[in-house]
C-alpha cells in the first residue's frame, strides 16, 4: 500500500484485526469525504462487493455467440469510482468482474477473456493501490483451467481471491469435478466471493419477469442459498476445510431459514455428505456481506453466523442503499463488532497491508 496506509496505528485494534485511524490519516480522510466513526474513532472500511468490467474483451467476442455480452459502460472503471468511495467513506474496495457471461465461452475464448480481465484489474489496482485490490474471475466451467488462472492471478498479478457464479452452465460447483479449483483456492489461502446472476439455473425462463425486479430481488438470494447448501450437503467444505467463501447479499436465504437446513439431514433419503451441522460451516467457512438493509436482518446475521463472518459490501456501482451507517448505528452490535464488520474481517481475509 502507498504511504497513507502507513499512517494507520494499532491503537484501538479490535480482536478481528481492524485498525482505527491515526490523526494524520484522519486529516487525509477528511479531505476526501465522509468519515466513518465508531466509538469516537475513525475506522477503516473495506468493501468486498464491487463490480467492474473491461471493454477490451469486445474484439474476442465480436461475431460469436457471446457478442451481446452485457458490457455496460457504467461498469467501466474511472475517477468516478474513487469519488464514490470518498462519498461513502470506503477506504478499500475489492474489485471483481462478475457478470460471468464468459462461462458460455469456448476454452480458448475463456482463457483470453479472463486474462484481459485479470490483467486489467491488476493494472488498475496497482495504479490506485491505496484504494483497490483485485479479485480474479476465472472460467469455472473448466475447473483445471480455472485453477491455473487463479494461481496466475494470485501469484503473478497480486489478486487477493476469486469471484465465481453460483453455478457453471447449470452445474453446481460442489461436486468433485470442481475440486481442482477449490483445492487451488485453499492451497493459495485466498477467499472465493460468490455472486449470483438471477437464479437462471433454477427458475424457468420468464418466471421472475415483470415488475419488482424479481430476478434480482428473489433470484439472486435464491441462487446463493442453493450454492451454499450444495457446498455444505455435497461435502465440498469438508473436502476443503480451510476454504473460505464469501456469499453476496447476506448469504441469501440460508441464514434466515437456517433451522430448516439444520434438520434436513436427519430426514429419510436426505443422503447428506456433510459431517457437521450447516451452522458450523456458517460460523467458520462461510462469510456473508451486509446487504440486508435493515437492523433486524443485520442483527440476525450476526446472531447466527457471528460478527467474524459478516463483512461490508456495497454492490457499487449499482443503486442499492449503503449499509455503512446501518452497521455504525446498530444498537445490537458492540463497537468491536462494528469495526470488525466494516473492515477488520476483510483486512485479515484479504491480507491487506494496512
Amino acid at each position: 500500500m502507498i504511504d497513507r496506509r502507513t499512517f494507520l496505528t494499532a491503537t484501538g485494534r479490535a480482536a478481528a484485526g481492524a485498525l482505527v485511524m491515526s490523526p494524520v490519516m484522519r486529516a487525509m480522510a477528511q479531505s476526501r469525504g465522509k468519515q466513518v466513526m465508531v466509538g469516537g474513532n475513525e475506522v477503516v472500511v473495506v468493501d468486498i462487493h464491487a463490480h467492474c468490467l473491461f471493454q477490451e474483451v469486445r474484439p474476442i467476442i465480436e461475431g460469436t455467440p457471446l457478442e451481446n455480452a452485457p458490457l455496460q459502460d457504467m461498469l467501466v472503471l474511472g475517477q468516478h469510482r474513487i469519488d464514490n468511495l470518498d462519498e461513502r467513506g470506503i477506504d478499500i474496495a475489492a474489485l471483481s468482474v462478475n457478470r460471468f457471461w464468459w462461462y458460455d465461452a469456448t476454452e480458448e475464448q475463456a482463457e483470453a477473456i479472463v486474462r484481459i480481465n485479470d490483467e486489467g484489474l491488476a493494472e488498475w489496482c496497482a495504479t490506485h493501490s491505496d484504494r483497490f485490490v483485485p479479485m480474479s474471475s476465472p472460467a469455472l466451467q473448466f475447473p483445471e483451467m480455472a485453477a491455473e488462472q487463479l494461481e496466475y492471478a494470485v501469484t503473478e498479478l497480486g489478486h487477493r481471491g476469486a469471484s465465481i457464479l453460483g453455478h457453471a452452465r447449470g452445474e453446481a460447483p460442489s461436486t468433485e469435478k470442481y475440486d481442482p479449483f477449490w483445492a487451488k483456492a485453499e492451497e493459495l489461502g485466498v477467499p472465493v466471493f460468490m455472486h449470483p446472476d438471477g437464479s437462471r439455473n433454477i427458475i424457468q425462463p420468464g418466471a421472475l419477469d415483470g415488475t419488482g425486479g424479481l430476478g434480482n430481488v428473489i433470484g439472486n438470494p435464491l441462487e446463493t442459498t442453493l450454492f451454499l447448501s450444495r457446498m455444505i450437503f455435497d461435502g465440498a467444505f469438508d473436502r476443503f476445510p480451510n476454504l473460505k467463501v464469501v456469499a453476496a447479499h447476506g448469504g441469501g436465504y440460508l441464514p434466515s431459514y437456517l433451522g430448516r437446513s439444520e434438520v434436513a439431514c436427519a430426514r429419510n433419503n436426505a443422503n447428506c455428505v456433510n459431517t457437521k451441522n450447516p451452522s458450523e460451516y456458517l460460523r467458520t467457512q462461510i462469510l456473508v456481506d451486509t446487504m440486508v438493509f435493515n437492523e433486524e436482518g443485520l442483527r440476525h446475521l450476526v446472531a447466527v453466523a457471528g460478527a467474524s463472518q459478516v463483512v461490508y459490501g456495497s454492490d457499487m456501482p449499482f443503486a442499492w442503499p449503503d449499509t455503512i451507517d446501518l452497521v455504525v448505528d446498530s444498537p445490537s452490535l458492540s463497537d468491536e463488532e462494528k469495526v470488525a464488520i466494516l473492515g477488520g474481517n476483510l483486512i485479515e481475509l484479504l491480507r491487506l497491508d494496512v
